[in-house]
């Protein structure tokens, strides 16, 4: 066995690998690039080296040899699945812990992938079995097919490029654009295309292969819950599966991995329809999954528990399987959430900021790549943790994960960590009624801003001052000192910050936080004065309102914008004070200031120049992250003012980008 891994990933696989090494004694390795210099992989690792970026293969190469590393663990993502870099690292002398190169080309084109385990006896999907298709041959291969057909790209995964037709006449015009993505995203245009199967269900099989022929499966995990083709839910066992069902698949993928030769860690992916009464094989992923925690939670080896990472390690060293398939159990159901810095409010817009306050539950396994001062950015996967619970039955699982994402904070950075709550809570999750459309079907995610949210928000300003101002003198009371008259209402004015939308909202406390009375709401629509009480307790402010008690974690950023961010039970609010002076201004009829970055990224486009006249609705500058791109267009006719953005310039999230002043008598 190798004593010295580097881990050629960041983030929380690299968290996690980092772990499994030292619990068995061994050195973990990791590289980072310069935004990831303070990152927690860096801090999991004994020794870290600096890499120009994770997919320099070469780079990654020379720092495993340059501090004394033995073999290279890829992770997922990145270099993984680069059948020429695991040639490299084992040209360098070190030990590839991953599956042979040539498994890896061979299950990293999907025409090939076909090619080789259809043979096996594998069930394919009805479809295109050839490379090269011009458009018309891949025209009438749908309609032989017969409608509806997906188009997806040979070279690449992940949902880009894929495109569900549902009739001819839409048929060109798709091809053309699955071409144009998948050009852009792979660099090969090559396109399959498929039966598309109605209410499909996406269910994988993770496979064990050793060097000395033996190959395991380790049961399924049901992906289904995805957004745009990403996974955002898994879970194991599969809720629609039975024991024959699962036998048929689990020995599908042992075939599948025999046909190409295969050692290591994998998993085969596969699509089923409603009841999982047919399975076509769609792919495999050669390296460990995101979601492989649910398969080591319900997994029991001769009643011990499963690391596959360890199994990586072990398989990868020429060590033997000693187990088979009858020593196998499933045992108890887990679930798994994947915490994203999104903003579902806003079309799961990425996000980004400084993680100002985390709190992760005691009672789930969490494998995070974030920590207290982290800066979530643009460059990589907006992953920041998965969440894993585990029960005796789905049922308990999910209520175990319900109370999990509510012992949850992550404040400083928008993330999907409410809508997570909302979505498993849903009817048809709880029932496992799933399929990948699911989530499509949903309710748009709208933005919420309670009355006890504006109350801790305005009670903890006051708890602020009432620390700053200290003494009993008069002029030093929170809303000042009235001749014969109690103080006057601390007064606030709060609108929702750090991307979020929304009208100001007055609010007034009346009296010392710890007996005072508040009223919410502007104008005619203020409320009447409710009893209300604040304290501290550690960390944690605790509200009383109208006899209600809540416990909520408060955290303001520093800087001129000064925004108070709050959280309880999974959600979070961010909040600033408005000037009034502004206030006023924006309603008698000025300008609303400039147009702001709607996520951080990279402007790729500024498409106007100072003192050009536009109309409403015209492009001004695109903004991309992670291969989203945001155009952000005039609110109304006017010239442009202002224009801070620039082409190739990083911005931040509420960068301000233009300003469009409204043409007069607009």
């Amino acid at each position: 066995m190798f004593s010295s891994v580097l881990i050629a990933n960041r983030g929380e696989i690299a968290v996690r690998i980092a772990k499994t090494l030292h619990a068995r004694g061994l050195r973990a390795v990791a590289v980072y690039t310069d935004p990831d210099a303070d990152a927690p992989h860096v801090a999991a690792a004994d020794v870290a080296v600096r890499v120009p970026d994770y997919l320099d293969g070469a780079a990654i190469v020379e720092a495993g040899r340059s501090v004394g590393a033995q073999a290279v663990h890829p992770g997922y993502g990145f270099l993984a699945e680069n059948a020429a870099f695991a040639r490299d690292v084992e040209r360098a002398g070190l030990t590839w812990i991953g599956p042979p190169p040539a498994a890896i080309e061979a299950m990293g084109d999907k025409i090939r992938a076909k090619a080789t385990v259809g043979p096996a006896g594998v069930p394919l999907v009805p479809g295109s079995d050839g490379s090269g298709l011009d458009d018309a041959q891949v025209a009438a291969a749908a309609r032989e097919i017969g409608f509806p057909v997906l188009l997806k790209p040979s070279a690449g995964g992940g949902g880009k490029g894929m495109h569900v037709v549902t009739r001819d006449a839409d048929l060109d015009d798709a091809i053309a654009a699955a071409r144009r993505e998948a050009r852009g995203s792979f660099g090969d245009d090559t396109l399959l295309v498929e039966r598309y199967v109605t209410d499909p269900r996406h269910v994988e099989i993770q496979v064990l292969a050793d060097a000395h022929g033996t190959v395991v499966h380790l049961g399924e995990r049901e992906c289904s819950l995805q957004r745009r083709h990403q996974k955002v839910v898994e879970e194991a066992p599969s809720a629609v599966l039975d024991g024959r069902q699962r036998h048929a698949m689990g020995q599908a993928a042992v075939e599948a991995a025999k046909a190409c030769g295969y050692v290591g860690a994998g998993t085969v992916e596969f699509v089923t329809n409603a009841d999982a009464s047919e399975f076509f094989f769609l792919e495999m992923n050669t390296r460990l999954q995101v979601e492989h925690p649910v398969t080591e939670e319900v997994v029991r080896i001769r009643g011990r528990r499963l690391d596959l990472v360890a199994e990586q390690l072990r398989i990868a060293a020429g060590e033997p399987l000693d187990y088979d398939q009858g020593d196998i159990r499933i045992e108890g159901h887990a679930v798994e959430v994947r915490l994203y810095a999104e903003d579902p409010a806003r079309g799961f817009l990425p996000t980004g900021g400084t993680v100002l306050d985390l709190v992760w539950p005691e009672r789930a396994r969490v494998d995070a790549g974030v920590a207290v001062g982290t800066e979530v950015g643009s460059r990589y996967d907006p992953m920041l943790a998965k969440i894993i619970t585990s029960g005796p039955t789905r049922a308990a699982a999910l209520d175990r994960l319900d109370a999990a994402l509510a012992a949850t904070t992550v404040l400083g950075v928008r993330t999907n960590l409410a809508w997570l709550r909302t979505l498993i809570a849903d009817d048809d999750v709880r029932a496992g009624r799933l399929d990948t459309g699911l989530i499509g079907r949903l309710p748009a995610p709208v933005e919420d801003l309670p009355d006890d949210v504006l109350a801790a928000a305005a009670l903890a300003g006051l708890l602020d001052l009432a620390d700053r101002s200290g003494g009993d003198a008069p002029f030093d009371r929170i809303g000042g000192w009235r001749l014969g008259a109690d103080p006057a209402p601390a007064r606030w004015r709060l609108v929702p910050a750090a991307g979020a939308s929304g009208d100001p909202v007055d609010v007034a406390v009346a009296g010392p936080p710890t007996g005072a009375t508040v009223t919410v709401g502007t104008g005619s629509s203020a409320g009447v004065p409710r009893p209300v009480s604040a304290r501290r307790d550690g960390a944690e402010l605790v509200l009383v309102l109208d006899g209600t008690t809540r416990r909520f974690r408060v955290v303001t950023s520093g800087g001129a914008d000064g925004v108070r961010w709050l959280g309880r039970e999974g959600g979070v609010w961010a909040l600033r004070e408005q000037e009034r002076l502004r206030a006023a201004r924006t309603a008698a009829g000025g300008a609303d200031g400039p147009l702001t970055a709607p996520m951080p990224g990279t402007v790729t486009a500024v498409e106007v120049a100072e003192g050009d006249h536009v109309t409403a609705g015209q492009r001004l500058v695109v903004v991309e992250a992670m291969k989203m791109e945001h155009v952000v267009s005039a609110p109304t006719d006017g010239v442009v003012k202002d224009l801070a953005a620039k082409a190739g310039a990083a911005v931040a999230l509420d960068a301000p980008l233009v300003t469009v002043v409204p043409d007069p008598g607009e």
